[in-house]
This record gives structure tokens, C-alpha cells and sequence, in this order.
């Protein structure tokens, strides 16, 4: 029986995180190839145009406010993540070094029981959490950037320096859910490998789902001026080059 259990978890662990790897290797490929095919590049491209558009206008009108409080809405998202994932980090950390006889060791869990292989598991869930905490914090770091960029006043700041600390921001959002979604794969592996591989099978189906984009992307129109404010107060149209970055 302890022979058929380790065999379950050489077995199913490393099919289940290769399911997970292939998947998001498969995707990192589909939006550096074909964006439009992905909800990440439909949103990245929707950003752009409006990092466009919100460079336009005046720094004293109210878009400018509208802009602010969209990127400290992310800002927020992004912080409450990054400190749910490290406290729980600290949670399993402290889990760890404070239980003698773990839980889990038992005849309800089908799977390897080691001490090794449990503590393989631990600090596998820690590391996905970790990385969630960093990617939250580089996101609101790229974001807190691109707010003092927008809020400058009487500047002439190139529109594609905004657009990368946005969409930085947005990548590396997105790179701490990936990193959550693989935490959630690895904490069912607590309870056995059975689990951990249904879970991996179910994720990447779901995720197939909402990362795939149907729409067709809206071509906007780029924007050829920009609005600054001079130091007696008048408003000088000034023409601004729009450059897009990649994926």
C-alpha cells in the first residue's frame, strides 16, 4: 500500500505541473504571437488607447482626476494581494516550524505521507506565494510610477513611458495571479495527489476559457496632440508621436 501511494505521487504531481507549465508556456507563446487571440492582449491594447487619451487632455480637467483614480484603484488591488500573500507565507511558515506531527500524516490522505515529501509540499505552496507577494509588489510599483507620470504638471512626457509602467504594471498583475492559481493546485496536493491533479485538470480548462479573447480588437485612432499648459496659464497644443510598445 505505502509503495502504491508514492507511486500515485510520482506520478500524477508531475503530470499535473507539467499540465500547468505547457499550459502558460502555450500562452506566454499566443500573446507574444497572436495578442488578439488572448484576453491579456485585448486588455493591453485597450490600455494603451487609453493611456493615449487620458495623455491628452488638460492636467487641471477632471479626466486627470478620472485617470488618478483608476490607477490607485489597481494600486489597492494589487496591495491587498501582496499582503494576503505574504501573511500567508508567514502562515505556513509558521505552521511549519511549529508542528511536530503533522496533520496530514494520516491514513485519510492517499498519497505519500513522508516527512520529505511534506515538506516538499510546504515550501512548494510557499514558494508560489512568494512570488505572488514580489509580482503585487512590482505591480504597484510600475503603477505608483505611472501616477506620478500622468499627475506632472506643465510636462511633455512621451506617451509610451506612461503606456510601459502601465502595462508593467498589468504584467506583472497578472503574473501574481498565475502564481496564486499554481498555489491553489499545490495546497490540494496537502490532501493527496489525486486531488492536486484533478485540480491542475479543472484550472487549465478554466483558465483556457477566460484567457481566450473572441472580440475583435478596436482599432482606435492615435491621437496626434497633446494639451500643456505653459507657465502664464495658457493652453499650447503641442504635437505628441504615439509609439506602442509590445506584449
Amino acid at each position: 500500500m505505502v509503495l502504491q501511494k508514492e507511486y500515485l505521487d510520482m506520478v500524477l504531481v508531475p503530470c499535473g505541473l507539467v499540465l500547468m507549465f505547457g499550459y502558460h508556456l502555450f500562452l506566454l507563446y499566443r500573446i507574444i504571437m497572436h495578442p488578439h487571440t488572448t484576453a491579456i492582449g485585448y486588455e493591453n491594447h485597450n490600455k494603451r488607447a487609453w493611456v493615449e487619451r487620458m495623455m491628452q487632455v488638460d492636467p487641471d480637467m477632471k479626466e486627470t482626476g478620472i485617470a488618478l483614480q483608476v490607477i490607485s484603484g489597481n494600486i489597492s488591488a494589487a496591495t491587498y494581494l501582496a499582503s494576503l500573500s505574504i501573511g500567508l507565507s508567514s502562515l505556513i511558515g509558521a505552521w511549519v516550524g511549529s508542528s511536530s506531527n503533522n496533520i496530514f500524516m494520516s491514513t485519510l490522505v492517499y498519497g505519500d505521507t513522508r516527512s520529505s515529501t511534506i515538506t516538499v509540499k510546504y515550501i512548494s505552496l510557499l514558494s508560489s506565494f512568494l512570488l505572488a507577494f514580489a509580482s503585487f509588489i512590482h505591480s504597484t510599483r510600475y503603477y505608483v510610477h505611472a501616477n506620478f507620470l500622468i499627475s506632472t504638471p506643465n510636462t511633455d512626457i512621451p506617451v509610451k513611458y506612461v503606456e510601459l509602467a502601465v502595462i508593467r504594471g498589468s504584467n506583472f498583475w497578472s503574473l501574481g495571479l498565475r502564481a496564486l492559481y499554481f498555489a491553489t493546485t499545490l495546497l490540494l496536493w496537502i490532501f493527496g495527489p489525486i486531488p492536486m491533479f484533478a485540480s491542475s485538470v479543472f484550472m487549465v480548462t478554466l483558465l483556457h476559457f477566460l484567457d481566450t479573447n473572441s472580440i475583435p480588437l478596436h482599432q482606435y485612432k492615435p491621437p496626434n496632440h497633446a494639451f500643456v499648459k505653459s507657465k502664464g496659464g495658457q493652453m499650447n497644443v503641442v504635437p505628441r508621436s504615439i509609439e506602442h510598445q509590445g506584449f
